[in-house]
């Protein structure tokens, strides 16, 4: 808290000397933009409850595990359960430092204690509801508070409305799909993104489908015929344009992102959940995001679909127009 509150400080300083500078050039406003951006992540850090800043690995001392000396620290957004949570424990026995996101408390306590009691690897939870970008700040203001690295981010979280009829908003009353599956790890990643190009090489992986549907900018909220499969569609189109989108941001940096789809209708329970019968295996889908983990040969702004490059089914994410109104809007949602 302490660390915290120290950087509260020092943010609030460096915000104050900007302002009250005579004059206003782009430069100036995009770092006096960004210094605000950390205060709020800081200011909701301190404010937000215990239990909402940083759940750590239970256990008998309930003692932090941290990250190895060597150890490559890898943030998994919706690793509780399905393919998140495989993902985690094969990169947990490969000897990674595992940073365990979702919604739940206990199966997160329980994925973090399994790690740390069996593998080589280590684990700690975060826990944040997608639904509030509230709770997105406070996940990467803790996580740039506990870590002086960050190899790998895999934006994995997700729901899949399918035949629900009902359209849903977030707290912040946005479509609920939208938010949960696209904006919040856009804010994520941008909040995170100083600190993987300080640990570059990294890599960010947006898991992504082939279930796509065309973004219309006139209704990206879906406030004119809804349906729950095309909001999670166009949420899924919007990962890919976002990984190509980043991808020439991060030229040079040693910082790759790349989107990819799994696998189809795989053995979840969000699957099953949505009503949808299973037809692939979820260690199909965890195979083909540890492939853009681990291997040499990926590139960066790709879509990868069975393991190789691929093209999405429609073509906004290759319109450098396209591209550019999806993160004008995005910036305007994360900055409201």
């Amino acid at each position: 808290m302490a660390r915290a509150s120290r950087g509260l400080g020092a943010a609030l300083d460096r915000s104050q000397r900007l302002t009250s500078r005579g004059k206003r050039d782009s430069r100036t406003r995009s770092r006096l933009r960004e210094t605000w951006t950390v205060c709020a992540g800081l200011f909701l850090l301190l404010a937000a409850p215990a239990a909402a800043q940083t759940s750590p690995s239970g256990g008998a001392d309930d003692a932090v595990a941290t990250p190895g000396v060597g150890q490559r620290v890898v943030l998994v957004t919706g690793s509780t359960s399905g393919l998140g949570r495989a993902v985690a424990r094969a990169l947990a026995e490969r000897g990674d430092h595992l940073l365990i996101h979702g919604r739940s408390e206990e199966r997160g306590r329980a994925l973090v204690d399994e790690i740390n009691a069996g593998s080589p690897g280590s684990a700690r939870f975060y826990r944040a509801d997608f639904a509030s970008l509230d709770e997105v700040r406070v996940l990467a203001a803790a996580v740039l508070r506990d870590y002086d690295r960050l190899d790998v981010l895999v934006n994995n979280a997700g729901i899949l409305p399918a035949n629900d009829p009902v359209r849903r908003e977030s707290r912040d009353g946005h479509e609920l799909t939208f938010q949960v599956n696209y904006l919040a790890g856009y804010l994520l990643t941008d909040l995170l993104l100083p600190l993987l190009q300080a640990s570059a090489p990294a890599r960010i992986v947006n898991v992504a489908s082939i279930t796509s549907y065309p973004i219309d900018f006139d209704d990206v909220m879906l406030e004119r015929g809804y349906r729950g499969m095309r909001a999670y569609g166009q949420s899924k189109l919007a990962q890919v344009m976002h990984a190509i989108d980043l991808a020439a941001a991060t030229q040079g940096t040693g910082v790759t992102a790349n989107a990819v789809h799994p696998a189809s209708a795989m053995d979840t329970n969000m699957i099953e959940g949505a009503g949808l019968r299973p037809r692939s295996s979820v260690m199909e889908g965890r195979d083909n995001v540890l492939l853009l983990i681990e291997s040499d040969d990926v590139g960066t702004g790709q879509f990868f679909v069975d393991g190789r490059p691929s093209r999405a089914r429609y073509g906004q994410p290759y319109d450098a127009a396209a591209r550019a109104a999806l993160r004008r809007l995005s910036e305007e949602l994360i900055r409201r």
